[in-house]
């Protein structure tokens, strides 16, 4: 028995963090898929299920309704150890949080859309997708220089910053046409998400 339903789209990364975080907590839920234009977002969207219009969005027992891919992580981290407890590594957790949704999904996870959507294939010129590639590896750069030489984000083990990158990241080359093999530290990281216990696939709960 679960107290939580999850509104999600199984190929957004967005979506996907949450049930990554839920499989990793080890935490029982109801999983409603709402796949892009298909009837069952049509329907949740109908039916109020969605509040602020997107995915994914969580059910509380209460009546609640949380939006937003990584307040909805803060939510369901809360009192474990994918929160660390000393104030300014939570700063710098949030701030890699918040470089995600500003800087790194509005490039990487928008170039994969425009790659796997058909809906999306107008939008996906030559100049808007060469610009998207120039700026995706100058951001896969960044993170890829920050994790040289550690294992994780921040300390010694991975928190909700690993997670929300780690949701597009892994698939930059996949989905998005990003050529990863220059990204070593980036590989190597991933490679350590996709083992930790728990771990679920991108489309393991569609």
């Amino acid at each position: 028995m679960t107290d939580l339903t999850l509104y999600s789209m199984p190929s957004s990364g967005n979506s996907y963090k949450v049930r990554l975080l839920l499989s990793l907590l080890g935490r029982p839920y109801r999983h409603i898929p709402c796949e892009a234009a298909s009837e069952a977002l049509e329907r949740a969207q109908a039916e109020g299920r969605l509040p602020l219009g997107k995915l994914p969005a969580l059910h509380l027992p209460d009546g609640t309704i949380l939006s937003e891919s990584n307040a909805i992580l803060w939510y369901l981290a809360q009192g474990s150890a994918w929160i660390p407890t000393d104030p300014t590594a939570q700063a710098q957790m949030l701030a890699w949080m918040f470089f995600e949704q500003n800087r790194h999904e509005p490039v990487i996870a928008v170039r994969a859309s425009l790659r796997c959507y058909a809906h999306r294939a107008p939008d996906a010129t030559p100049e808007r997708m060469a610009a998207l590639l120039h700026e995706g590896n100058a951001i896969l750069s960044l993170l890829d220089q920050a994790l040289q030489g550690r294992d994780w984000l921040l300390g010694d083990t991975p928190s909700l910053a690993d997670i929300a990158l780690y949701a597009y990241t892994h698939s930059a080359g996949s989905r998005g046409g990003f050529d990863m093999a220059p990204f070593g530290s980036i590989n190597a990281w991933c490679a350590r998400m996709h083992a930790l216990p728990g771990h679920v696939e991108l489309f393991q709960d569609a």
